[in-house]
């Protein structure tokens, strides 16, 4: 692991702590995940459901839109932060990071091909009229592959994913926020998964981990 340089002042780290350039980007990562949580949670989708009616149909394209247009500006103030790094992985420290980029990929496809991709973009809802619990392709409980394994594989891959970079502060302020929020949407949305399938989805998450694969259980 590389040592700090001497410029952590000018890497965002000062003799009486933060910057307030790194203040303020954790502030708006918190605020960007705290609109995401705001625009799915349970209240906000059935009062949509309830006061829109059929056009509630196109609440997942929209909410899609917002959230990479919101993101945006973050992610570009974000950039302009950028600076040497204190982590690179490099030397003995690449193959740890080559096997990081590597699980995330095979997750991130492997999930995918059990998450219903059309439900995921809300084109499924504007052009069939149907929105299903859950994302799977089933519209329930799916828990066969990798989701016999891990319940949320593409979670787990945007973890390691973050992680897998070079890390400055401004990288480490990011991983931080996203990681957390991660944790805690996983938590808030098992909530929403529990109300919506009852004891099959408390038996499932008995069964198969959050985010850290194992063996298949066999005792079914």
């Amino acid at each position: 692991m590389e040592s700090l340089p001497r410029s952590c002042w000018a890497n965002g780290i000062s003799e009486g702590g933060w910057d307030l350039q790194f203040l303020f980007l954790a502030l708006i990562w918190t605020l960007w995940c705290a609109l995401h949580s705001f625009m799915i949670s349970q209240v906000v989708v059935s009062r949509l459901k309830e006061r829109c009616g059929d056009s509630y149909r196109y609440y997942r394209i929209i909410f899609n839109l917002i959230s990479v247009m919101t993101l945006v500006p973050v992610l570009v103030y974000s950039s302009s932060l950028r600076g040497d790094p204190y982590f690179s992985w490099s030397g003995s420290w690449r193959p740890v990071q080559f096997f990081l980029i590597l699980s995330a990929l095979v997750l991130f496809f492997s999930g995918g091909r059990h998450y219903d991709l059309r439900q995921f973009l809300g084109i499924r809802q504007v052009m069939e009229h149907e929105w299903r619990k859950g994302l799977t392709r089933a519209g329930g409980i799916d828990t066969s592959g990798i989701l016999a394994m891990i319940r949320h594989p593409w979670y787990t891959a945007g973890i390691l994913i973050i992680w897998a970079r070079p890390l400055d502060m401004a990288v480490l302020v990011t991983n931080v926020v996203l990681t957390a929020y991660l944790i805690i949407g996983t938590v808030l949305e098992e909530r929403k998964l529990v109300v919506e399938f009852g004891d099959e989805y408390r038996d499932y998450r008995k069964k198969v981990p959050m985010f850290i694969p194992r063996g298949r259980n066999s005792n079914k």
